[in-house]
């Protein structure tokens, strides 16, 4: 998919619109980004609820579907009229053409043992609808007529295609927009006494992408490389610049010796579908071959089990890979609702600490699903150079241009965006100390974070 790069930019004067919350402006923002304009993707936005009433972004007009249920899922699409034909992408090569972009296919593979459908184009129909038809049985709503009854083919076969944003669906993986501080500023949490930390272990962070320039300002990240970050543009700092870089800062004050590389994957205002995002994964597990995985982006999902594509990525990708360690964020919703991937088996969940290190943060999620805390509110670390506009409230306030400041390489931000590359950072240094791969030290750590649990928050890993 080609990445958004029409962010709104730092320099505008005026009042704007003010979001009744963080997650309104997000939401605004990332459904933006998948419309319909120049250079953009044209995909369809919408707004799902799942288990527990929770909010979730999906890609309308699309399923995935387990490899083994493809037939009979298409024979029930075809019974609907749903099951796109020659003629819908014979019309979706024409607009490619004169939209001047790459056109997309109906039926197309996401992972092996995993396929994406686009439902026909002409039709009308509630994409939500079919799929708990297809799954469980039914007669759902096409061109306004109830179909025929079908049988389903059951759950844990079909699903929607979440939107996975860095930003959560509340408060947002990173809870606050960030805070300039002096370009003198030391980072919090602080270097690590020891400096072979992260020694011989490759951490491969799946964000945003990386300030180049960072290293010479700040040098902890002496030797970090990754893809260009999308949001910084020039001197304009767009929605979600630097989170890829103030996260490779959190590893490597913790990790200094790590080899760390920040892939530029949510690029769409923070996000990125989860066809898109396993796809993505996968690649990093082919072509970096890493020791560690440290993403802090997550969604609700409608089912309760959580996202299709992750299950199918873990059975038949992760799980074959001895030792990778998937690290996540908890999230930033004050809920103990699940957050996905977080939530599943084979990561390891983070939620944040509070500033003092004690208490968890409020906004951090929070549960039996999550592993383990680490500090996520008010650190300090690397950011890049360049004026940003303020989106989300308090910032932004009714009749009054929208806030603006500028940035000189340092920022303070709060979120378990940040508390997770601190555990990220943590297993690199353990995997230095101990010789053990990614997947054990981090069980191990998980085991002593339990140790040194806190009371009404859970186990507990905070840097020396």
């Amino acid at each position: 998919m080609q990445e958004d790069t029409s962010g709104e930019g730092a320099a505008a004067a005026g009042p704007k619109d003010v979001p009744e919350t963080p997650w309104a402006e997000q939401r605004r923002a990332i459904q933006e980004s998948y419309g319909a304009g120049p250079g953009k993707s044209r995909w369809r936005v919408g707004i799902g609820t799942g288990a527990g009433d929770t909010e979730f972004l999906y890609e309308e007009g699309v399923l995935l579907v387990r490899q083994q249920y493809f037939d009979e899922v298409r024979e029930i699409l075809v019974q609907l009229g749903l099951f796109p034909s020659e003629d819908d992408q014979a019309a979706e090569r024409r607009a490619a053409d004169a939209e001047g972009r790459a056109e997309r296919q109906f039926v197309e593979p996401v992972l092996a043992g995993l396929r994406l459908v686009r439902l026909s184009s002409d039709r009308d129909y509630d994409t939500i609808e079919v799929l708990e038809a297809v799954t469980k049985g039914g007669r759902p709503s096409v061109d306004g007529r109830a179909a025929t009854q079908i049988s389903g083919v059951g759950r844990d076969s079909v699903a929607l295609n979440h939107v996975v944003p860095l930003c959560g669906n509340g408060a947002g993986c990173p809870a606050t927009e960030p805070e300039p501080v002096p370009a003198v500023s030391s980072p919090y949490p602080g270097y690590t006494p020891d400096r072979g930390a992260g020694d011989g272990v490759k951490v491969v962070v799946v964000d945003t992408g990386f300030d180049a320039a960072a290293p010479g300002r700040s040098q902890w990240l002496e030797g970090v490389e990754g893809d260009p970050d999308y949001a910084q543009i020039g001197d304009t700092l767009n929605k979600y610049a630097g989170h890829g870089t103030f996260i490779a800062g959190l590893i490597r004050c913790v990790a200094p010796r790590a080899e760390v590389y920040v892939r530029g994957v949510l690029n769409f205002g923070g996000s990125a579908l989860e066809s898109d995002l396993v796809q993505a994964l996968d690649a990093v597990l082919n072509e970096d071959f890493p020791d560690i995985i440290s993403m802090s982006a997550g969604t609700h999902a409608y089912d309760a089990t959580g996202l299709l594509s992750f299950r199918v990525f873990d059975e038949l990708r992760l799980s074959h890979h001895k030792g990778v360690a998937l690290i996540v964020a908890a999230g930033n919703d004050a809920s103990r609702k699940p957050f996905w991937p977080a939530a599943s088996p084979f990561s390891v969940s983070v939620g944040a600490l509070a500033t003092s290190w004690q208490g968890r943060a409020p906004f951090s999620n929070f549960g039996g699903w999550v592993d383990v805390y680490a500090p996520g509110q008010d650190l300090v670390n690397a950011f890049p150079v360049g004026s940003y506009e303020y989106h989300e409230p308090p910032n932004v306030i009714p009749g009054q241009p929208p806030r603006v400041e500028r940035f000189y390489g340092m920022a303070r931000w709060s979120g378990t965006s940040f508390s997770t590359p601190i555990v990220a950072g943590l297993v690199a240094a353990r995997m230095t100390r101990t010789g053990e791969n990614g997947r054990d030290a981090a069980a191990a750590l998980v085991k002593e974070g339990q140790l040194n649990a806190q009371p009404a928050v859970g186990a507990v890993l905070l840097p020396e």
